[in-house]
């Protein structure tokens, strides 16, 4: 499976930006789409995370309220609409995919829990 992230950009505190995530490749009947962000100096933190199929989101509360995940199964893509940017989401965002594995959310908001990364975006959000 081969992931390219896309979107990522320069844009003002109170912004927006959508990113994208396409996946070419091996398909799995079921499986977990999740955005991950790396700022520097610090480690690889949880994002958001879909559940494909049934639809089950997960954010982290850092983000809750203002990014939304979603996806194109026919597209094989999957989004993450990020409202309401602030200057601490200044990082580079990852997208990851496993099969499903689990059923807790929990499970989820792991790196290691992910078998497939695309490439990183940078996003930066300035003031």
């Amino acid at each position: 499976v081969q992931l390219q992230a896309s979107g990522g950009g320069l844009v003002q505190a109170g912004g927006s930006l959508r990113l994208s995530c396409a996946a070419s490749g091996r398909t799995f009947s079921t499986y977990a789409m999740g955005w991950f962000r790396q700022a520097p100096v610090k480690e690889r933190e949880f994002v958001a995370s879909i559940i494909w199929s049934g639809g089950r989101t997960y954010y982290a509360p850092s983000v809750k309220g203002r990014f939304t995940i979603a996806g194109d199964n026919a597209k094989n893509t999957w989004y993450l609409q990020m409202n309401s940017l602030k200057l601490e989401d200044t990082a580079v965002y990852y997208c990851a995919l496993t099969p499903y594995r689990a059923d807790y959310s929990g499970y989820y908001y792991y790196t290691t829990t992910y078998d497939y990364w695309g490439q990183g975006t940078q996003v930066t959000v300035s003031s």
